[in-house]
């Protein structure tokens, strides 16, 4: 005799992840509309940060705009095939390095089903530990050279007068770049910012991600700051 019980139990994981997915869709709609957007007003001049940018889905179609593109891109592998893809763009200034608040070298790791998948894989490597499945084992690491953004986006504009655009998607790195962002006031020296952010991939940091996002929502718009960017 079935268990009542565990059908309701079964019902309500199924309709919790099919309300994620719809979720999901809708971030990724609107996303593709902003970047849309982004890239009808971007011009020759502009200046524009892709952090993870990965193999350059999102670089080449901003280095097409004519703005002055610097992606930072710390897997060797994605690096290789992002040198392939946008290294002929006069406008396009590639870093093989991370990004962070402050400069220095970093644990760089991937994930677990990497050697299966490279291209796939690429996506999630991260400099952040408690990842969920990302292999953490000390001959699985890279060390990398990271950056200190937030000097970056002081320098640039200071000479440009702002940043026009800064993409983040660098798998839970971003939490303390957006905080400190968000605490020194530099979400004014850019027009848009938009990242990913990873609290289902480091759960031990969601009250920190829920606390960034309420931080941020309660002074910018989606149009200044929006922290639903797929």
């Amino acid at each position: 005799m079935a268990d009542p019980d565990a059908e309701l139990a079964a019902l309500k994981k199924a309709y919790d992840k099919l309300n994620r997915r719809q979720a999901r869709n809708e971030r990724a709609h609107f996303a593709r509309g902003l970047m849309q957007g982004i890239l009808s007003m971007l011009k020759p001049g502009d200046v524009v940060f892709d952090c993870g940018a990965n193999v350059g889905d999102v670089t080449q179609p901003l280095a097409e705009t004519g703005a002055q593109v610097h992606a930072f891109e710390p897997d060797p592998y994605a690096f290789e095939q992002l040198s392939r893809r946008v290294g002929g763009f006069d406008n396009v200034t590639l870093h093989n390095v991370a990004v962070g608040v402050t400069a220095g070298s970093v644990r760089l790791m991937r994930a677990a089903n990497f050697d299966d998948n490279p291209k796939s894989g690429s996506v999630k490597s991260t400099v952040v530990t408690g990842g969920r499945m990302i292999d953490e084992r000390d001959a699985a690491t890279i060390e990398v050279e990271m950056i200190a953004l937030p000097q970056m986006i002081r320098d640039m504009a200071a000479t440009h007068g702002e940043v026009a655009f800064v993409k983040m998607d660098i798998e839970g790195a971003e939490l303390d770049l957006l905080e400190h962002m968000q605490a020194e006031g530099l979400f004014d020296m850019v027009g848009l910012t938009v990242a990913e952010t990873h609290e289902n991939k480091f759960r031990d940091l969601r009250p920190r991600f829920a606390a960034l996002r309420q931080a941020v929502t309660e002074v910018y718009p989606i149009t200044r700051v929006n922290l639903d960017w797929i």
